[in-house]
């Protein structure tokens, strides 16, 4: 997708504020759950316009305290999009809108090492996953789950390694001044971990079972996992349920390479 491109030191994915936030994006909801299951644009502070024939969520009380000094700055007066189901797999955006393994597409093809998503905790379990290729061509896929115990590594249906890692948004007792998050990933961190994950999960698995009855075929082989330089992103999804402001990638960690763009911090109620 941008494999090709000259591809500038930040490049952003998705805004919610802009005129077609998801124009790279495909959607899916849960169809069977038409009323509880969708993604839709709307004001953090306010919640409007509410989504036609759907039923938004309660939001977490932590954000609706009876002091209303008190929540000054935990919302945001701009637009947001609330993507929301009980059924979290079923439910999602995907940039590009169409990918797969299976193809010798390089997907969004971008070089990016740091990857960052303003993200509302709604108190509900979230998700999101990325796509990633090394420099020998092997993929693999790093799911970071906020109902995620400990670190996993499976195979998905197109036989990629997908590591599963534990996410943690700040606790309602850390009295935190904003109901948002800004996740950061430093993308070629995640390549080195397919392999301590995979050393750590036989280990474990040998100690426990050593009379055979685990079934290890799901587990990825060592030659398959990624361990080459970190050479793309491939893809990125997001799942229910949350509140998305802006993703965007950038060549350095924040606070370096120079300033980040005014339009990319969060401004309070």
């Amino acid at each position: 997708m941008f494999s090709g491109s000259v591809q500038p030191s930040i490049v952003c994915l998705f805004s919610s504020t802009g005129s077609q936030p998801l124009s790279l994006f495909s959607v899916q909801v849960d169809t069977a759950l038409p009323s509880d299951s969708f993604v839709h644009l709307l004001n953090d502070s306010t919640s409007l316009p509410a989504p036609p024939g759907a039923s938004l969520i309660s939001l977490p009380k932590t954000y609706r305290d009876e002091d209303a000094e008190a929540c000054v700055g935990k919302q945001l007066r701009q637009t947001v999009l609330h993507i929301q189901s009980p059924s979290l797999r079923t439910t999602f955006i995907q940039c590009p809108a169409s990918f797969s393994f299976r193809t010798d597409d390089e997907g969004l093809g971008l070089k990016h090492a740091w990857l960052q998503i303003q993200v509302r905790n709604l108190g509900r379990e979230w998700s999101f996953e990325v796509g990633i290729t090394d420099r020998t061509g092997k993929h693999g896929v790093i799911r970071c789950s906020t109902f995620q115990k400990n670190p996993t590594l499976r195979c998905n249906y197109n036989l990629v390694p997908v590591l599963h890692l534990p996410l943690k948004f700040p606790s309602s007792s850390s009295n935190a001044l904003t109901a948002w998050s800004t996740v950061t990933v430093y993308l070629p961190g995640f390549i080195p971990q397919f392999a301590s994950v995979s050393r750590d999960q036989r280990l474990r698995t040998d100690a426990s079972d050593e009379d055979g009855s685990t079934d290890p075929s799901n587990a990825p082989s060592p030659q398959f996992l990624p361990g080459g330089a970190y050479a793309h992103l491939t893809y990125i999804k997001i799942y229910a349920t949350c509140r998305l402001r802006r993703i965007w990638l950038s060549d350095s960690p924040p606070g370096t390479g120079g300033p980040t763009p005014w339009e990319f911090e969060l401004y309070g109620d």
